[in-house]
């Protein structure tokens, strides 16, 4: 081989070698700038499982591989719907069992003497001293009249006492405590009938009626509450009320009414505000037939003494009440503290219409117990209810027994 034949042979290799190089160099390259390929996830298959008694044991082994996902990560469940509850419905109110009425104003003794031990203590104390001249009996008529006993019968409990003292000589306290419950009682008396009366009726057709109680007074007495505590007085006794909401003039007469009426199962009639308050006692009369009550008490509005159209149409109603059957009971509701005011209002309600008892109220307060022997003597008709605070159970037959033992003490 010739030299330029060499030189030939190595300029080629010389290339090729060149050529090959630049190739890894780029190819080198080219690598560095192209991103990694993502790392795929290998499907792993799980051991087939073992066939259990009772299965097929030539089951195909694809059916019982699963990935790694499946093992792993469940199937997602579908999300559930929560139940959508009904908004329940009010609860009715619970039905009260009322105190049981027998005995209640002895229950209440203590709660009475408190605010009446001026008038007993008072003439005790008058009567206890050793000579009973003319002052000394002027002071004892001066603290009953102070009681608002009246005049009429100062003069005559002051008249007995001084008899009686005179045949009597020496005075002890007890034997002057036997006295003055003695006159005391005589007084205000013990032989009137003091139940409300709510026995059943024959109706103008001649069906049975439940006994229909009209209860009436001046605004401010508290009689909306009298009513609904009444009729907790006759529940516990045992009987069947429906309230009539006749006061339409006063705002919210007849939410009170319905309120107390629905603490011992009661129900209440009641009409728009500003109705006719003859039409809502027919209702009510109408409905207590209906539905074999024993009483209906019948709320009716706060009439002011002063004015004769209002007074006028508490005489309405009555009259349409008796268009069903007669009324049995006709209460005066009376604020015990106002005293001799009491009597002027007793003397319009009375000839309006036929009061035949009456509910004296806030009793336990600054009232002056002597009004008790005014108003009976005043209408002639008895005291038959007392209210002695402001409790649901604080209203109480009365009693002129326990009523003495209270003024007097032990």
């Amino acid at each position: 081989m010739d030299i330029v034949t060499l030189v030939v042979v190595i300029a080629v290799i010389a290339v090729v070698v060149l050529g090959a190089t630049s190739g890894l160099v780029i190819s080198s390259r080219r690598k560095k700038q192209l991103p990694p390929a993502p790392p795929t996830t290998p499907s792993v298959t799980a051991p087939p499982a073992e066939p259990q008694v009772g299965e097929d044991a030539e089951t195909p082994r694809d059916e019982t591989r699963r990935t790694i996902e499946e093992v792993v990560l469940p199937p997602a469940e579908a999300p559930v719907e929560a139940p959508v509850e009904e908004p329940a419905a009010p609860a009715a109110p619970e039905v009260e069992v009322p105190e049981p009425t027998a005995g209640r104003l002895v229950r209440l003794r203590a709660r009475l003497s408190r605010s009446q031990n001026s008038l007993g203590k008072g003439l005790l104390t008058l009567l206890s001293r050793e000579h009973l001249d003319e002052d000394t009996w002027e002071e004892i008529e001066d603290t009953l009249l102070t009681a608002d006993v009246g005049v009429a019968p100062t003069q005559e409990l002051v008249e007995r006492l001084r008899e009686r003292v005179k045949v009597l000589g020496t005075r002890t306290p007890e034997e002057l405590r036997v006295l003055l419950r003695e006159e005391l009682l005589k007084l205000i008396g013990t032989d009137q009938d003091r139940a409300v009366a709510t026995d059943n009726a024959v109706g103008k057709d001649g069906q049975e009626i439940p006994g229909v109680v009209m209860v009436v007074g001046v605004n401010g007495t508290g009689k909306t509450t009298t009513t609904g505590k009444l009729a907790r007085v006759l529940v516990a006794d045992g009987k069947s009320v429906v309230l009539g909401a006749a006061d339409t003039f006063r705002a919210a007469a007849a939410d009170q009414l319905q309120t107390w009426g629905e603490r011992v199962g009661a129900r209440t009639v009641r009409g728009p505000e500003g109705g006719d308050p003859a039409s809502i006692a027919f209702d009510a009369v109408k409905e207590g037939i209906a539905e074999g009550a024993d009483v209906v008490l019948v709320d009716t509005a706060g009439r002011l003494h002063t004015k004769t159209g209002l007074m006028d149409e508490l005489g309405k109603v009555k009259r349409v009440v008796e268009k069903h059957g007669p009324v049995g009971e006709v209460l005066l509701v009376l604020d015990a503290t106002t005293g001799q005011n009491g009597l002027v209002q007793a003397r319009v309600f009375a000839e309006v219409v036929d009061i035949t008892g009456v509910v004296l109220t806030k009793l336990d307060g600054t009232a002056k117990g002597g009004i008790i022997v005014a108003v009976q003597r005043e209408l002639g008709v008895p005291v038959k209810l007392v209210g002695l605070g402001e409790g649901a159970d604080d209203l109480a037959p009365f009693e002129p027994e326990a009523f003495v033992d209270a003024l007097i003490g032990d």
